[in-house]
């Protein structure tokens, strides 16, 4: 098991186009080229482990994938091929998510697997609804853990309405809605994050949304392929927007960053904590993109209870900040924190207690009082979220993570760009 000693560092003056490319729109763009019926060119794939299990995937589902350097080049089967063998997801719930959407109207049968954290994260709150549909899903639990087994079929169109907001159950609903008998409809409490809705509808489908409530129209033809470049992921970047919030002194430059709404809030959270964060767009075409800047600021305490769905994978980086902070800070209406890649309430909560400060946990969230943080040893619990956090963390105090092979799951070029702000081994 790899660890790393993160040491204390002073201020920094950074700029960065070389952030991990962005994963959600990276697994997207793999699942999607199979919904045409020619090439899909991608510039700029993600080269992290998840990302490459489902390029992988692809490949066995039938496609041909060609590498040209920086260039991907993925052809899609006339029709998807029953594979021999079982479809690994790696650590990643996008992608088997996704795919248990999309294979349920596919003629075959497919198992979908995921190491062992994977296989611990729930999975009904998309089978059900899927199954409600017609399609033929099962698993341990009755179909809530993986592996799972699908024999995809046709399946009818629906008025679905979901109480949770989630992009991965939105994902996968709309994936099947595609190949439907009829117009289908899908809503949620709150606005999740909409890179499929905005990708799918860029190559040609008809899906309409209206506030939280989306129309999908059954495709009559395949799809147009993908032509784009994969922008940076502002998820990844955030690790390092939060280094320079907390460092005093500090700025950095993120260049080439995805700018979407929905995957921005946890830097306007940093805004009104105190730090100065400026948003540059640079090309808006299936998606905005852009710089962002950060400076250091004087940070003091806030609440997160609304809009947690658009930054629910920032909040272990967030919850840095928070301790850096004067005052308190709470995150409310958070419990999905609990089935991520670790229970991410209880893994945050556990290792700043370690760090020597205040944190009082509650089944939806947790209030962090800023102090002092002091160098201590941290279990990543196999989550790369909290070992990047926590080796933020380490440029102010100093850190020993533990277990850190997570970090490649989605940002395999953390430790390079890491050591070119402070101190690693």
């Amino acid at each position: 098991m790899k660890k790393m000693i993160v040491a204390p560092n002073g201020c920094f003056d950074f700029t960065t186009d070389k952030i991990a490319s962005d994963k959600s729109i990276s697994h997207r763009c793999a699942i999607f080229s199979l919904l045409s019926d020619k090439p899909s060119i991608i510039e700029n794939y993600l080269g992290a482990e998840d990302t490459l299990c489902t390029l992988n995937i692809v490949k066995l589902l039938g496609a041909n994938v060609e590498h040209n350097g920086n260039r991907i080049t993925i052809t899609p089967p006339l029709d998807v091929k029953e594979p021999p063998v079982i479809l690994d997801c790696g650590n990643s719930g996008t992608a088997i998510r996704l795919l248990m959407g999309y294979l349920s109207t596919c003629k075959g049968f497919f198992v979908l697997h995921g190491d062992q954290y994977l296989c611990s994260r729930p999975m009904r709150r998309v089978a059900d609804p899927l199954r409600s549909i017609g399609a033929l899903i099962d698993g341990r639990s009755d179909g809530n853990y993986a592996p799972l087994a699908i024999r995809g079929q046709s399946v009818k169109a629906f008025h679905y309405e979901s109480k949770i907001a989630s992009a991965q159950v939105k994902s996968a609903l709309i994936l099947a809605a595609l190949q439907a008998d009829g117009v289908s409809t899908f809503s949620e409490p709150e606005l999740s994050r909409d890179h499929s809705e905005r990708m799918l509808r860029g190559m040609g489908a008809n899906i309409e949304s209206n506030g939280l409530h989306v129309s999908i129209h059954p495709l009559k033809t395949p799809l147009k392929p993908l032509t784009i470049t994969v922008p940076n992921d502002p998820s990844s970047g955030f690790f390092f927007a939060v280094a320079a919030a907390i460092c005093p002194g500090s700025k950095i430059v993120l260049k080439n960053m995805l700018l979407n709404k929905t995957r921005i809030e946890a830097y306007k959270v940093l805004a009104r904590m105190g730090a100065r964060v400026e948003f540059i767009e640079t090309q808006n075409v299936y998606e905005s993109v852009g710089d962002i800047i950060i400076h250091a600021g004087e940070l003091s305490g806030v609440c997160v209870d609304e809009n947690i769905s658009w930054l629910i994978d920032e909040l272990p980086a967030l919850s840095i900040a928070f301790a850096c902070a004067k005052g308190k800070s709470s995150v409310k209406n958070a419990e999905e924190l609990r089935v991520k890649e670790s229970d991410r309430i209880s893994s945050v909560v556990k290792n700043l207690r370690l760090c020597g400060i205040n944190v009082e946990e509650f089944k939806d969230g947790y209030e962090v009082e800023g102090g002092t943080l002091t160098c201590a040893t941290i279990n990543s619990f196999g989550d790369h979220r909290i070992a990047m956090s926590f080796a933020i963390a380490g440029l102010i105090s100093g850190m020993e993570i533990e277990d850190i092979e997570c970090i490649n799951t989605s940002f395999p070029n953390f430790l390079e760009l890491l050591m070119q702000i402070g101190s690693v081994k």
